[in-house]
């Protein structure tokens, strides 16, 4: 009576010690990629609510973002804000809520006058020369082939004349902004600062594709 039952041998379950093994693995490698993505993360501004072109930033239209740091995208840091705030410094296009702002946007020329408006063309090949940058200045033309919508054109104040000074819809126009086209590799977006009363014009043959510009000398420059 007093002696013991034997007791069955424990039953080892190697295959349970080594998921339980794996699973901690897992866990730390998880943890640590979540450590290595947060270091690759930077702060930088983003834009709360609508900045027209050519208008000065405040910080009350900005808030912090994290946003994962790519090479080749300059981002306008959180730590940077101030020399948005109080430089020279000038957004090139239309801010809306929500954009995450880089370096390209902006530009050191002086704002947007009370009589300069931004005007956007799609060019294709043909419309534009080779080289074309931004800053550079450049005469706009309208390259239609009815005479009478060539008349409609220059009747705004771009000239007086034969119909060839009719063609000339801007003799100094600045170019803002150049993005390649998304329909072919050959067109491009471009945005023109112009004088108020050369807008119609343009506009009028921008809204056909029947305009194109050309690469003409700053204002100053010597021949």
């Amino acid at each position: 009576m007093g002696d013991r039952l034997p007791t069955p041998p424990r039953e080892r379950k190697p295959a349970l010690a080594a998921l339980a093994v794996l699973l901690i693995l897992v866990g730390a490698l998880g943890a640590t990629m979540l450590v290595l993505q947060a270091g690759d993360r930077v702060e930088a501004v983003r834009i709360t609510e609508h900045v027209p072109a050519g208008q000065p930033l405040t910080e009350d239209a900005m808030s912090p973002v994290l946003v994962a740091e790519t090479d080749g995208v300059d981002y306008v840091l959180w730590g940077q804000r101030d020399q948005i705030i109080n430089g020279d410094v000038w957004s090139r296009v239309d801010l809306v809520e929500g954009t995450v702002l880089v370096e390209e946007m902006f530009t050191r020329d002086s704002r947007l006058g009370a009589d300069d408006v931004l005007v956007g063309l799609s060019l294709g090949r043909g419309q534009y020369p080779t080289g074309l940058e931004v800053g550079q200045t450049v005469a706009v033309y309208w390259v239609g082939n009815d005479a009478e919508d060539a008349a409609q054109a220059g009747e705004d104040g771009t000239g007086a004349g034969g119909a060839g000074s009719r063609e000339v819809l801007s003799e100094r126009a600045k170019v803002e902004v150049l993005e390649s086209g998304s329909s072919s590799r050959s067109d491009v977006s471009v945005t023109v600062r112009v004088p108020r009363d050369e807008v119609g014009p343009i506009t009028r043959a921008a809204s056909s594709g029947d305009v194109a510009v050309a690469i003409v000398a700053p204002s100053g420059s010597q021949e």
